[in-house]
């Protein structure tokens, strides 16, 4: 009678630890999807006003370009930088202070007179943006079971294309209809930050980083309050976790070439998007397209229906088949563009949308690949290296296409789009590795545990 009594007890016990870790999941992902929806609401809504820029600030091209790049040249130091300090100093704290800064400012924007000074505060806003790629991923990935991990990261980029297309027609309707400024505009995406900075006072440390950084008791009472007690431990091995050596770990030999795969598959998956879709209208205009708006809000909604499709697939088709074959898809729509110069208007934007949906579905990818190839260690600054160096290509690809549109023409621009989606297709082929289905540990480990 004792042991069935106890046997009886672990189970109400585990009951409610399940519970629990599903309000827990729920409000970290729910926290961790805002956040990353923020990066997309930002870029979007500067892709709306950009034209309106240029008139109210007097905006030359290079500070056109430059306004553009700038929150992706902030994510190159603010990916990799909050990355290491998240790995060194804990994920909640600087899950706190990043949203924080979103809200000021976001506010900033509006009082800006100078186009410098709105350079900076989107410089700066670009820090936030690489810290949130660091600390939230990582975070909710830590704490999620390994059965459907990558359906819930996917759901980070998901809310980045939703958070897109919500600004581009807000903004639309904020200009068109309610006859606001572009500054008034532009200062909109404080209020979605402070929704998330609400969301995300109270939530738990990590427990995989607590127990890298010898505080295994924590840890474990973490998971035995919100995760589901010893189950979720013994079955996701957190007990295999091993210490590191820190971030120059990632250029070893044991790492280093996935190091590289994350860096380039990302920066060909970022690149021709943000360089088309910052310059939407500029480019519709260019291809000659009459509702240039139309046309905008038409290709970020099926990128947005493209997440959806990756996150409700990527346990199904596995990791690397849903990577490699988005890449060719998009080389092949880029270069129909880029060749074909007297393509009915029909078939350009069919040829966009198309784009936008499979470089989306294979988007959600961004989110997941990163956060399981490296090991918990430099989990953080793995991942901030990677967004950085995709932002690098990203602010590239931004900054020159004003100027390349105005030079050697819409079609060598998208011709260039599709070499980068060749490139990314040709060393994911090499250097994917098959995550799906397999624990944190597992995937991150540059020796898998035994067997328990």
């Amino acid at each position: 009678m004792a042991s069935t009594a106890g046997e009886s007890g672990a189970v109400e016990t585990t009951g409610r630890g399940r519970e629990r870790d599903q309000g827990v999941l729920r409000r970290m992902t729910l926290a961790t999807a805002w956040g990353e929806g923020l990066d997309g609401y930002d870029l979007g809504v500067l892709s709306v006003v950009l034209p309106l820029l240029s008139t109210g600030l007097g905006l030359t091209p290079v500070w056109a370009g430059l306004i553009g790049a700038s929150a992706l040249i902030g994510i190159f130091v603010g990916g990799p930088l909050v990355g290491y300090l998240t790995d060194r100093f804990g994920r909640r704290r600087m899950f706190l202070v990043d949203v924080s800064a979103f809200v000021v400012l976001g506010l900033a924007q509006g009082f800006v007179t100078e186009p410098w000074q709105l350079f900076v505060i989107r410089l700066l806003l670009g820090v936030a943006i690489g810290a949130e790629y660091s600390i939230g991923a990582a975070m909710l990935a830590e704490m999620a079971p390994s059965r459907g991990r990558g359906r819930r990261l996917s759901k980070l980029l998901l809310s980045w294309y939703v958070g897109f297309l919500i600004s581009v027609v807000l903004a639309y309707l904020l200009i068109d209809l309610a006859g606001l400024s572009w500054r008034w505009v532009l200062v909109t995406g404080a209020v979605p930050a402070l929704v998330v900075l609400l969301l995300r006072i109270g939530l738990p440390e990590s427990p995989r980083w607590l127990i890298q950084h010898g505080r295994a008791d924590e840890a474990r009472a973490i998971i035995d309050r919100h995760l589901g007690g010893e189950e979720h431990y013994r079955t996701e091995e957190y007990g295999a976790e091993e210490p590191g050596t820190g971030w120059k770990r990632l250029f070893s030999k044991e790492l280093r070439s996935r190091t590289l795969f994350v860096c380039v598959f990302w920066s060909c998956n970022v690149a021709p998007y943000f360089a088309i879709f910052t310059f939407a209208q500029q480019v519709f205009q260019s291809l000659q397209l009459s509702d240039e708006r139309a046309s905008t809000i038409a290709v970020n909604a099926l990128a947005a229906v493209g997440a959806l499709v990756g996150m409700l697939t990527i346990e199904h088709l596995g990791r690397r088949r849903q990577l490699i074959v988005p890449f060719w898809i998009m080389a092949g729509t880029l270069l129909v563009v880029g060749l074909w110069s007297g393509a009915p208007a029909a078939v350009l934007v069919l040829c966009l949308a198309v784009f936008a949906f499979f470089n989306a579905l294979q988007g959600n990818l961004t989110a997941v690949y990163p956060i399981e190839v490296f090991p918990t260690d430099v989990r953080g600054s793995g991942v901030g290296i990677g967004s950085a160096s995709s932002r690098i290509g990203a602010a590239i690809g931004t900054f020159l296409l004003p100027v390349g549109l105005s030079s050697i023409g819409v079609g060598a621009c998208m011709v260039i789009g599709a070499v980068i989606c060749v490139i990314g297709a040709v060393v994911s082929q090499r250097l994917a590795p098959e995550t799906t289905g397999r624990t944190l540990t597992r995937t991150g480990a540059v020796v898998a545990p035994a067997a328990a």
